[in-house]
């Protein structure tokens, strides 16, 4: 099944704006923290809200304490007069798109125009900027409505932000021929123009549409009716428990789309849910048993800590280190432990980022517990079968690692290395990096020349290329749980161009040893893997492929070349 997303699906920038501003105010503004009425319509971001404490106002107390942050649709200005006056900090989250609109609408209406506004009358856009219109504003939902209205000597036509574009263009063509003196502001935010010029060219292309958002969200039902009158078979769910497999069944390509109020983990879950659906159709097939072999080595992690292996043993070969099993054993078994523990003690935001993930560790706890306890055990006693530097140095890293989800003070804002922002990326690529190309030479040679440290750089580099790319995929959720991860810090786009960058400087120093006469051949070959993940985040970043199994198989898979490549290599010139 080929599955496309729409590239303008999840947050508009205003939800964004919004959802950031409410889930930072614990930390800036003083508690507790309100909206005044739902901040956005998605009911799922609204729970959210609510189990970090994070509740609506629905009505205006007379007196009060806190913060109380406007909704991203916006509120009547009064309405804002009212929560000062009661002892509320008062935050605006409104979209800056629809704070454009009402400043439109208060500078007409000052100077005595009648305000159209096109839009649903019990919308809480529209009913904000009615709000600003000063007893001058008329609704109109229909044509109907809009040519009930009177003819007005002055007055514009203004439109909610997320009205359907094909309505307000029969709106103008008739304003063009019956009111020619009426001025016509086109507000209809561009992502609302493209998401829903977005769904009709998607429909020309797949056999079935997902329409993903909240059913009292305005945008996202206008893009279910589009989807729907496209004539392809069209669903509009909120989340992926709604998926009927049936409705779904004959569909061999699917198109995602989801309005500005849906959270891109949403999204992602609807993705996994429908990239399973052809295998859960079809009980015997080899795709089948391939995609779930996939699924659970990369669950178990087992994935992962043989990639770990893979880059172990590349390492060693570039560095001439001889019998390289005992390290590349160590490297496995330690990458397994670490991350079997980690992912047991950081569920909460692999609630979001991986539900799949988390319902796995929930079921299976105390086997993965025991697995990770005991490949930890072995790694251990094959360092310490080694000598004594690896013993001491995985003991120190192991422990490291098993408190990272661990509160060593009970208040302030760093209670555990996890809350030093970026820890986890940073972390994670020196770990590898000392197991996979650290202990090999310290222990073989005792000590690390100029080639080994420059093979160690590249090493962790090529790790920490990998980790910080699932953060950026996982931005949304590690943002809810208040993880500061490198992506939230840099943002989107700068960690994607850092990361293209770093990809260039790994294959640089992979390929160097080779020019300082250390397996000549070896490092420029390897050279292969930076330039493959580069090409996987460029057709990522083009939205060829798409956050799921495939993607972060394909992802581990980089280290897996690592290995294969080695041993290439040693059989090609017989070492």
């Amino acid at each position: 099944m080929r599955i496309t997303v729409a590239a303008t699906s999840g947050f508009c920038m205003g939800v964004r704006r919004a959802v950031e501003m409410v889930l930072d105010a614990p930390g800036k503004h003083k508690t507790p923290i309100y909206t005044y009425g739902p901040l956005i319509h998605n009911p799922q971001v609204l729970s959210l809200l609510e189990e970090k404490g994070i509740t609506a106002l629905t009505e205006i107390p007379g007196s009060g304490t806190g913060t109380v942050l406007i909704r991203a649709h916006g509120v009547p200005p009064e309405a804002a007069v009212r929560l000062e006056e009661a002892g509320f900090t008062v935050i605006d989250a409104t979209c800056p798109r629809v704070i454009k609109v009402q400043r439109i609408i208060r500078k007409h209406a000052d100077r005595g125009d009648d305000v159209i506004i096109v839009g649903d009358a019990d919308h809480p856009e529209v009913i904000g900027l009615m709000g600003h219109a000063d007893g001058r504003g008329h609704v109109a939902g229909s044509m109907a409505a809009l040519e009930a209205l009177p003819a007005f000597d002055r007055a514009i036509i203004v439109a909610q932000t997320t009205q359907n574009t094909r309505f307000f263009e029969t709106v103008k063509a008739w304003a063009a021929e019956t009111h020619p003196h009426y001025r016509i502001f086109d507000t209809i935010c561009d992502s609302t123009e493209k998401r829903q010029a977005e769904v009709k060219r998607l429909a020309e292309s797949v056999d079935a549409l997902v329409v993903v958002g909240g059913r009292n969200s305005g945008n996202t039902r206008r893009l279910a009716d589009i989807a729907k009158a496209s004539g392809r078979t069209a669903v509009h769910v909120e989340t992926e428990s709604e998926l009927d497999p049936e409705v779904l069944s004959d569909a061999r390509s699917i198109g995602i789309t989801a309005g500005a109020s849906t959270p891109n983990w949403i999204i992602r879950r609807i993705y996994r849910t429908l990239e399973v659906l052809p295998y859960s159709r079809k009980k015997k097939s080899w795709r089948g048993g391939l995609f779930k072999v996939q699924h659970a080595l990369l669950l178990t992690n087992i994935y992962v800590a043989l990639g770990a292996g893979c880059l172990c043993y590349a390492c060693t070969r570039l560095q001439k280190i001889p019998e390289p099993a005992p390290y590349i054993v160590i490297a496995v078994l330690y990458v397994l432990s670490m991350h079997i523990f980690n992912h047991l003690t950081g569920r909460e935001e692999d609630r979001y980022n991986d539900p799949d993930r988390a319902r796995f560790y929930e079921t299976h706890k105390r086997f993965l517990a025991t697995l990770g306890v005991a490949a930890g055990a072995a790694g251990l006693l094959t360092a310490f079968a080694v000598g004594p530097i690896p013993f001491l140095s995985l003991l120190v890293m192991s422990l490291m690692g098993l408190s990272y989800n661990i509160r060593f003070f009970p208040d302030g804002k760093y209670r555990r290395i996890r809350d030093i922002p970026g820890s986890k990326t940073i972390l994670i690529a020196l770990a590898w990096g000392v197991v996979t190309s650290v202990f090999p030479p310290l222990s073989a040679r005792g000590g690390m020349g100029a080639g080994a440290v420059l093979v160690f750089l590249a090493a962790a580099g090529m790790v920490f290329i990998r980790t910080a790319f699932f953060d950026l995929l996982d931005m949304q959720g590690d943002r809810i749980v208040g993880k500061e991860t490198i992506p939230i810090i840099l943002g989107e786009k700068r960690s994607l161009k850092l990361l293209k960058r770093l990809t260039g400087a790994a294959a640089l120093m992979f390929a160097l040893p080779a020019f300082m006469g250390w397996a000549p051949g070896l490092g420029p070959l390897l050279t292969l893997c930076p330039a493959f993940f580069y090409i996987v985040m460029r057709a990522h970043e083009r939205g060829c492929m798409l956050p799921g199994i495939r993607l972060e198989f394909l992802v581990e898979s980089h280290f897996i070349l690592f290995g294969l490549l080695t041993l290439f290599w040693s059989m090609a010139v017989g070492g």
